[in-house]
């Protein structure tokens, strides 16, 4: 597990090692962060700038919620989520992704991670930044302060749309316009070992709940990839399993009735609290239609 999440940090022999590093809060990065964090795989978020999903006034065809739903309050739930699962969130922007290299033995680093990410933490950023996408948005408003460094096993890039990051790398690219995607096998896996790709990096359709499928089925391809034992991630009513005769699967869990109602209580009281009033967070539009560098609209008070 990481030591530290202070992108701050300027000691140069300090370098935190997850097994998991995601580029990108947004809706994909988030997703894939819960289901490798309840994998039980030490997982980081790298967030930063302002994700494209903040830029809507309301989103109305996620499952879930009937009348639609504050885009700025679902990215906030997808992040206490993905942290109440045991991801860590680190504030700052990727502005660099290489192989572990020879030239790296002085640094204190596991032998089992394969990518060094250099990391500029933010100096000057709204205060709900630190829930926003990660490496590329040119409306983040972010000032570059100092550089850390993070290493990974395995990296998930779920971030947009600069990924000029990756290029020490060296991915498979297709170029589309003004826009570059990153190659991968449908399930995720880049042409780079231990490289993955999720959301709209990974040229999927354009839509929340696509994204959050997406960075679901990338982070569940990458739990099968590092082998460790994984079936389901289920929560299962006592019996459910082990009255047939079988044992839990990894993955899985049984839990008794008096938990099960504990359980749907505090999620009760979860939701009441997100949606008792309305969010502060003042809303974003494209930063080329307003001269504010996180996009936020004159006169508006969320």
């Amino acid at each position: 597990m990481g030591t530290t999440t202070d992108p701050t940090n300027t000691d140069e022999s300090a370098i935190d090692t997850y097994e998991v590093l995601i580029v990108g809060g947004g809706v994909a990065g988030l997703s894939a962060a819960t289901f490798t964090a309840r994998a039980s795989l030490d997982t980081a978020v790298i967030t930063a700038g302002e994700s494209i999903l903040k830029r809507n006034a309301h989103v109305e065809n996620y499952p879930g919620f009937p009348a639609g739903v504050n885009p700025r309050l679902l990215i906030d739930m997808q992040r206490s989520q993905a942290t109440r699962n045991g991801a860590d969130m680190v504030h700052g922007r990727v502005t660099r992704l290489k192989h572990v290299g020879t030239a790296d033995g002085d640094l204190d680093v596991s032998d089992d991670a394969r990518f060094l990410a250099t990391i500029a933490g933010d100096a000057d950023t709204d205060a709900d930044a630190a829930g926003n996408d990660a490496a590329g948005d040119a409306g983040s408003g972010a000032t570059a302060a100092t550089d850390r460094t993070i290493a990974a096993e395995r990296v998930i890039a779920a971030s947009w749309a600069d990924a000029s990051y990756l290029d020490p790398v060296d991915p498979d690219r297709r170029e589309a316009g003004s826009k570059t995607y990153l190659e991968d096998d449908g399930d995720g896996r880049t042409t780079v070992e231990g490289l993955y790709a999720a959301g709209r990096l990974a040229e999927r359709y354009h839509q929340a709940v696509v994204a959050a499928g997406d960075g679901a089925r990338t982070a569940i391809t990458l739990i099968h990839d590092a082998e460790i034992p994984f079936y389901h991630d289920w929560v299962a009513p006592e019996g459910y399993f082990t009255d047939r005769g079988r044992e839990v699967p990894p993955g899985c869990e049984e839990v008794s009735e008096t938990e099960r109602r504990a359980r749907e209580r505090e999620s009760i009281a979860a939701m009441q609290e997100y949606f008792a009033t309305p969010h502060e967070d003042r809303q974003r539009t494209h930063p080329s239609l307003v001269d504010d560098d996180l996009g936020r609209v004159p006169g508006t008070d969320r």
